[in-house]
């Protein structure tokens, strides 16, 4: 079993409201929420394995307020009251706070030393970890193509630029307004070629071997899990590559905060999880699912709601 959590976005403020004004966004009430979910997590019986923290631990707003290196360290004291590991993978919010140079050296690197078959490169932010025999989770770095943590004097935050700026011409890069594509704005990112064709590699020796693969990255990589605007960029490459093996059974995503669900013309459950940014003080969204030789059970807690999952 493990444990599952999205858009922690925790900040030291004042409610405020999403970009379109409509949804509240409860930022000091956030970690109130993670410390009610390491509870649940640590009472668990059998113990959980890991954890997966699926980006956006702490909001934007700290680093206009020089918070960030603070807000950091409150959310991660929550999450090392755990007794296993915690992975994370890194979403827009992470690259709003620190740089991706930056990143690597706080507690937010959950790659481990020497991973296996090596990282697509050394700096993004992909890396694999077997917990148990045939089984595999996979973490993608859905903004290694991004101009967001990047810096403007890199190739790839030009090649990125260039591809927004082909897609997206509107004055303000995160606006989507009238592009028939809106997934290309400045907050979402994409899948490199390195960083595919490692993942290709990683999932051929899946196969071989029986196992069973669940991915996990910011970015939902399925537009029946999301809606039109949160998903990876090249979501189309990514998911191709699933596609063209076996032993993939499901991805999970964050970004999207009222979360969202499917299983494709391939068998992958495709599972976006609600935000605890904009979860009321009475409710929560974490889960812990339980894995099985044919199945996962999401067992949801507040807004996320149980799901069978079955492979």
């Amino acid at each position: 079993a493990f444990g599952v959590i999205a858009d922690i976005q925790y900040a030291d403020a004042e409610d405020g409201y999403n970009f379109g004004g409509y949804q509240r966004r409860y930022y000091r009430q956030s970690l109130h929420l993670l410390w009610d979910a390491v509870e649940a997590w640590a009472a668990e019986k059998p113990p959980l394995a890991f954890v997966l923290q699926l980006g956006d631990i702490i909001d934007g707003l700290n680093a206009r307020s020089g918070e960030s290196e603070g807000a950091l360290a409150q959310v991660l004291a929550a999450l090392g009251q755990l007794q296993v590991p915690v992975h994370h993978t890194w979403g827009n919010h992470e690259f709003y706070n620190f740089s991706r140079a930056r990143l690597v050296h706080t507690g937010l690197n959950s790659r481990p030393a020497g991973a296996v078959a090596g990282p697509p490169a050394e700096d993004c932010q992909a890396y694999h970890f077997s917990p148990t025999t045939r089984f595999r989770v996979v973490v993608l770095d859905a903004y290694d193509l991004s101009t967001v943590g990047r810096e403007p004097d890199s190739p790839r935050y030009w090649e990125s630029l260039q591809l927004l700026r082909e897609k997206n011409p509107n004055d303000n890069l995160n606006s989507p307004a009238g592009l028939e594509e809106p997934r290309f704005v400045e907050f979402n990112g994409g899948f490199s070629q390195a960083q595919l064709d490692w993942f290709n590699e990683v999932l051929k020796f899946s196969d071989e071997n029986q196992e069973k693969v669940v991915v996990m990255g910011h970015l939902p990589i399925h537009p029946d899990a999301s809606n039109g605007v949160c998903l990876a960029w090249n979501y189309e490459d990514a998911l191709s590559v699933i596609h063209s093996h076996q032993c993939v059974v499901c991805f999970l995503a964050g970004h999207l905060h009222d979360g969202g669900y499917c299983l494709d013309s391939h068998g992958v459950h495709h599972l976006t999880l609600e935000g605890v940014i904009e979860t009321p003080p009475e409710s929560n969204a974490f889960g812990t699912i339980y894995v099985y030789e044919d199945k996962m059970v999401l067992k949801g807690r507040g807004r996320i709601s149980d799901r069978v999952m079955h492979f």
